[in-house]
């Protein structure tokens, strides 16, 4: 007899700041050309379809949960900051480009406080 394996997907959401409503990784993904926009669309879906983990140079631990996901276009060096949460579902936290060898501590405060707001509030992401 074959059994098959009926495998859930993951789905990714994106942080929504409840004060605003805005989304700071959508915000920042529409700024930015069609190209780079795509290229980064390609590699959230990479993101997805792998279940949130990918290997360097893909994606790079932080801290904690944290990771950030890595998109080089050109001189551009984009970060998308996220986590792996409850019923398979990645949380896209932040975005920023990264200018310096070291990620900002402040991006990564922003990605921190965001994340800390999704754990106050799980069943709005679930």
């Amino acid at each position: 007899m074959i059994y098959t394996e009926t495998v859930e997907e993951y789905k990714v959401k994106f942080y929504t700041d409840r004060t605003t409503g805005k989304s700071p990784v959508l915000d920042y993904i529409k700024e930015l050309g069609d190209k780079e926009e795509a290229k980064i669309a390609k590699y959230i879906e990479f993101l997805r379809i792998n279940k949130g983990y990918l290997d360097e140079p893909y994606s790079r631990h932080i801290e904690g949960k944290i990771r950030e996901l890595r998109i080089d276009f050109g001189k551009n060096r984009h970060r998308v900051f996220y986590f792996v949460f409850i019923k398979k579902t990645i949380i896209l936290l932040h975005a920023s480009m990264k200018k310096t060898a070291k990620t900002p501590v402040g991006e990564i405060q922003k990605a921190q406080e965001n994340y800390q707001e999704v754990a106050k509030n799980p069943k709005i992401y679930e």
